[in-house]
């Protein structure tokens, strides 16, 4: 069993950066949700060469989580369509409360707090009127404390911006209903956006992609020091047309899509997982677990600089020197010049790796 000094160095940083609250006990570097051989699905922390500091059970299969910027807590969200939220005491291993989507909603598996920790953001659907809404918590008791439009349908990820006051909304376009389960209801009029709003809703910029490209889903999100935002995209079109599964947006820019060959492309099957930053927020990289591959890109080029063969690689994160990346074969692994084996602990990671320390 992990010992509470484990357990104590758990959550100490938001996504961005570590809090001199937490300096003197440690963190690891990410969270990542798991499938355990006991059959128990698990919210980890992980150290960057892959030993577990603590895994902590989930109620179901986990997706993404949030960390805390000053407490030691984290909150781990359901796959979607789920309904719950499960806010964990780190320090303990213990479950602090659960945040239960309110009647007519679900969770879309993301969330981000607020840069003082007052609030925690939760993207969810309004299944009934088919609207995406960002729901809203007091984190003092994790009471509702409101909600607000997403600025689209089927908001997936979300995230804070370097600025403390904006959020950052993927809005993937896709309507779904929990009596259809995942089944896509409005593919033929679609129309994926990133929206940016204020904290108080407030929309203050969208951008959408070119209507060729209105089937193809944004999911996930990486910003990097300076607002750059890259963005995952999932295909819901003809199979037979390989689009790009990766854009960067700069606020007040046309959106910037980058591909591989078509070649290279038409392996990918449609679907990113995942994106991130490097550490030095030079490369982007995006994984595709159903082509097997992970595909690094030059920020400043647009261009391909890696196509590296991974099996079932979805969890992305910046490492110290390039990319941290997880599979579901249970591989935790580093990318610098190319792929390394870091550990290879006894489970299945899902589909994030959520950094929740700055790199060094």
């Amino acid at each position: 069993m992990p010992s509470r000094r484990h357990f104590l160095a758990g959550l100490a940083a938001t996504s961005l950066s570590p809090l001199q609250g937490w300096a003197a006990v440690g963190s690891p570097d990410y969270l990542a949700a798991a499938l355990f051989p006991d059959g128990s699905y698990r919210l980890a922390g992980l150290e960057t060469g892959g030993n577990i500091l603590f895994s902590i059970p989930l109620p179901a299969r986990g997706h993404a989580a949030a960390a805390h910027p000053h407490r030691a807590q984290a909150v781990a969200f359901a796959r979607r369509p789920g309904t719950f939220a499960v806010v964990i005491d780190c320090a303990s291993g213990t479950e602090v409360t659960r945040l239960n989507a309110p009647a007519g909603r679900h969770f879309f598996g993301h969330g981000v707090f607020s840069r003082d920790g007052s609030q925690l953001y939760t993207t969810e659907n309004d299944y009934e009127s088919g609207a995406g809404v960002i729901g809203v918590w007091n984190t003092d008791n994790y009471a509702r404390r409101g909600e607000f439009p997403s600025g689209g349908i089927g908001p997936h990820d979300i995230r804070l911006m370097p600025d403390g006051q904006t959020l950052v909304i993927a809005n993937g376009g896709i309507e779904t209903h929990p009596e259809t389960g995942r089944t896509k209801l409005n593919l033929p009029t679609m129309q994926p956006r990133l929206t940016y709003l204020d904290l108080s809703g407030t929309v203050l910029e969208q951008a959408a992609l070119p209507h060729a490209l209105h089937k193809n889903s944004i999911r996930h999100l990486a910003v990097r020091r300076d607002g750059l935002v890259a963005f995952a995209m999932q295909w819901q079109g003809d199979k037979t047309q390989h689009p790009p599964l990766l854009g960067l947006h700069r606020r007040g820019e046309a959106p910037l899509l980058l591909s591989a060959s078509e070649a290279a492309q038409s392996t990918l099957q449609g679907y990113a997982g995942s994106v991130a930053f490097a550490g030095d927020g030079s490369t982007v990289a995006i994984t595709c677990p159903r082509g097997n591959a992970l595909h690094r890109f030059n920020v400043s080029s647009a261009q391909l600089t890696g196509n590296f063969p991974l099996e079932d690689v979805c969890g992305l994160g910046p490492g110290p020197k390039g990319f941290v990346f997880t599979t579901g074969t249970g591989i935790v692994g580093e990318l610098i010049s190319a792929p390394s084996i870091s550990a290879r602990p006894d489970c299945h990671w899902d589909n994030h790796l959520i950094p929740i320390r700055k790199p060094a």
